[in-house]
């Protein structure tokens, strides 16, 4: 791994913010003097030149697709360079929420959302971990972005109605929600391009088209006379899309692949297998990119700039044992393999300054044989709580996941909170969907084999399985259990928040995320800190441009998505709070770069 410039400083946990994080100063050290880049410069100068461009993008996320979209329309030429074999990045993988606060879309569904109420929560979540001004300019330029995406290119947005804010009692908190994701879209439209999409984390069940919105209803199926019609729905989507010989894409394939289409019909090349190897520099400037096209070095040469938006670091192991709490690893990760940090090591080695990255976008994960699973309904749904190694209850266990692990975290020196166990019941498994296993079902024989899964008659059976207290494992279920028939957790406060309740079960009284345990067998699921991939990277400005640690500006290098540190700082406003920004920012260097930012999201030119 390249030499490191500086190391990120850690300070004090702040009391009674909303996500209980610690905070982050953020700041690397020293940089490397930009005399360090002319000299990269002088090695890149003898090496073939593989095109000239005005604006050279790297990474093909949501991040740098958008930018490069942008760019284009805005009269740009332009190249996409793409370190995986496939184009998405983690973007492709995921669920592909969206939060961009008073976007056209929520407010043509009459969600009462305001640029008042969006400024107040966002400063109340995200506090001063991040300037007030990048703040402004992604609630400014977020609804623009999603405006012009949809106007270059086939995708089109769904509120995902009652996803909630993740923290909705806070002033301008929506308990609705704010978040869109994309809708349907016919992979034939990408003809050869589509065997070259990054496939997605977790598949669609054969026949169906699924939302991210559905699986709420569809982990209910069983239970529930709402999630046998949404079952219903995404079936009969399914067998529609099959009439008319289509390929159906949701989610995250469908803003991958619509985004892709957007850059064919602008005329943008996209080079896969060709990973960044350093930044160009010449009088003091980034003007361009040195590349491994076809496993053969080269040099990129960019007019105006460069825009990194490479990903994050979480596949990167030396990386993240410098920057992050013990005990990490890679393979609790979801992000996409590629995300080695590569970016945001370029940009360090022309002396950019680095933020938040002791942070990830993280979430409870089952390390599962074959990969990790992220939890999202399991740990929330009623009949189920988790526990710690002292086989007590240390967390509000549907709290938003981000939150769940870094109390995790910051409880763990003194009292250990990593594996944690989430507990269930048998009458928790005849009810719910849990991953992609339907309720009753027996769970793969390599979970138990794997020590993911654990299965008992007894809780005393089980706390001997997991290595917990057999005492305290029994103490906190009834604990729980008086609780939950109370339907009041006064213990960590599960169900206070209208969030608590989005994936949960409404036939449940008097609290629709809190039930006994009761029924035999038992059964408990190793929780480590998962992540969607890391949030810390490049410190940018509001204009999306690199900085050093004197705040001043590097010329020509511009960051976007999770190679740059993230505007959320240590929290999480809602769901699709890493694409959103990402996007967002992916749009605004574009647009800085053309010369066609202005203020309050008006733009000019195209």
């Amino acid at each position: 791994m390249t030499t490191s410039v500086g190391s990120a400083r850690t300070g004090d946990r702040l009391p009674g913010r909303p996500s209980r994080r610690h905070l982050l100063a953020g700041a690397a050290g020293a940089g490397l003097a930009v005399a360090a880049g002319v000299q990269q410069g002088a090695r890149a100068a003898d090496l073939p030149v593989l095109g000239t461009y005005d604006v050279v993008v790297i990474g093909s996320g949501a991040a740098g697709m958008t930018a490069a979209l942008t760019a284009a329309r805005q009269g740009l030429s332009c190249v996409v360079v793409e370190k995986a074999g496939t184009f998405g990045g983690s973007a492709a993988r995921s669920g592909a929420g969206i939060w961009i606060p008073n976007n056209p879309v929520i407010l043509a569904a009459g969600v009462p959302d305001t640029p008042a109420k969006a400024a107040a929560y966002l400063a109340a979540v995200v506090g001063t971990d991040v300037p007030a001004d990048r703040q402004r300019a992604f609630l400014a330029h977020g609804p623009a972005m999603i405006s012009f995406v949809m106007a270059n290119s086939p995708l089109r947005f769904r509120w995902m109605e009652g996803y909630s804010d993740y923290y909705p009692e806070l002033a301008g908190g929506l308990p609705n929600g704010r978040s869109i994701e994309p809708d349907q879209l016919d992979g034939n439209l990408l003809g050869a391009e589509l065997a070259r999409l990054n496939p997605p984390y977790l598949e669609v069940p054969a026949g169906m088209v699924v939302f991210s919105a559905d699986y709420k209803w569809l982990a209910l199926t069983a239970v529930s006379a709402k999630g046998v019609a949404v079952a219903a729905e995404c079936l009969a989507r399914g067998t529609k899309a099959a009439a008319l010989g289509q390929k159906p894409l949701t989610m995250g394939q469908s803003l991958a692949a619509g985004l892709r289409l957007g850059l064919r019909a602008a005329g943008v090349p996209v080079w896969l297998s060709t990973p960044l190897t350093e930044l160009h520099v010449e009088g003091g400037a980034v003007v361009g990119a040195v590349v491994a096209r076809d496993g053969v070095p080269g040099l990129v040469r960019a007019r105006r700039g460069v825009v990194v938006g490479s990903g994050g670091f979480e596949h990167n192991a030396a990386m993240r044992a410098q920057y992050q709490r013990q005990p990490i690893g890679t393979d609790w990760t979801v992000g996409a393999k590629e995300n080695t940090g590569d970016g945001i090591r370029a940009g360090q080695r022309l002396g950019a300054d680095l933020a938040l990255m002791d942070d990830a976008w993280w979430g409870p994960a089952i390390p599962l044989p074959d990969q990790p699973y992220f939890c999202l309904a399991e740990r929330t749904l009623p009949g189920g709580l988790m526990v710690n190694a002292a086989g007590r209850r240390f967390v509000n266990e549907a709290a938003p996941y981000s939150d769940v692990v870094h109390t995790m975290y910051e409880r763990n020196p003194t009292d250990p909170d990593i594996p944690a166990w989430l507990i269930t019941d048998q009458n928790y498994r005849n009810r719910y969907l849990f991953k992609d296993v339907a309720p009753t079902f027996p769970f793969p024989d390599d979970w138990y084999t794997s020590g993911a899964a654990h299965k008992a008659w007894t809780l005393d059976a089980l706390a001997a399985a997991i290595g917990v207290p057999a005492a305290a494992l029994r103490a906190t279920v009834d604990r729980f259990n008086s609780l939950a028939l109370k339907g009041d957790d006064t213990d960590f406060g599960r169900g206070d928040s209208a969030y608590d309740h989005y994936y949960t079960d409404p036939a449940v009284l008097p609290d629709s995320c809190l039930a006994p345990l009761w029924l035999p067998p038992y059964h408990a699921f190793r929780i480590v800190p998962g992540d969607l991939g890391t949030k810390g990277g490049l410190r940018t400005d509001a204009r999306a441009r690199v900085l050093r640690p004197d705040g001043s500006v590097i010329p020509g290098l511009y960051a976007a998505g999770n190679a740059s540190a993230a505007v959320m700082g240590h929290s999480y406003a809602g769901a699709g709070s890493t694409i959103g920004p990402a996007m967002t920012f992916g749009y605004v260097a574009a647009l800085d770069l053309a010369g066609a930012l202005q203020p309050f999201g008006r733009t000019t030119g195209t």
